[in-house]
């Protein structure tokens, strides 16, 4: 018997912290700590808590696990990457001064930047729910695609991608790693 009530929900800037955990997990620690330094987290949340960023909790849905916080998916408009961006960096080099020239998507995608399921609820099903509400709400709003990249060194993850209907079209570097560039076509 399933003793788990999953919820999907929109994000609030109130889930600013596990948003951050989400993007942290994505982009990596050793990339993390080297772009926003030892305080990551909080200069994340930061961000997420903006109204518009690549990591906006406008950009983001939350699962609860019997009111639990227990993971995050966040993503955007391929095309809004630039203007996102330049939200996401004014925060960043407030703490620390980057450039980061990354095109680790494009316009005619709705990209899938971060899922993140924090590991006690890990292997019940919520990173399942939460890409398929994101890839749904993506179809509703009028995009034909969502996109990803999964590192060449995780094929667990790509393998949870593939289940879904996700199918490699492609290759990409992102901070040196050697990345599949997945996409899912809505049919």
């Amino acid at each position: 018997m399933n003793t788990h009530n999953i919820i999907i929900r929109n994000a609030t800037p109130n889930d600013a912290l596990i948003i951050a955990e989400a993007v942290g997990m994505a982009i990596g620690d050793g990339s993390i700590q080297g772009y926003c330094g030892d305080n990551w987290l909080n200069v994340l949340a930061e961000v997420a808590r903006l109204e518009s960023s690549q990591y906006s909790y406008n950009n983001a849905f939350i699962a609860e696990v019997n009111g639990t916080l227990a993971g995050a998916i966040v993503g955007y408009d391929g095309a809004q990457l630039y203007t996102l961006r330049e939200q996401t960096l004014a925060i960043i080099n407030k703490y620390n001064k980057i450039d980061v020239t990354i095109d680790e998507t494009e316009a005619g995608e709705y990209y899938l930047d971060s899922l993140y399921v924090r590991p006690e609820y890990r292997k019940i099903g919520i990173a399942s729910k939460l890409i398929a509400t994101f890839c749904q709400n993506a179809f509703n709003n009028g995009h034909q695609r969502v996109g990803l990249i999964v590192d060449f060194d995780n094929p667990s993850a790509e393998r949870l991608y593939t289940q879904i209907g996700f199918k490699r079209i492609g290759q990409r570097t992102f901070l040196g790693h050697q990345m599949w560039h997945l996409v899912y076509f809505n049919e």
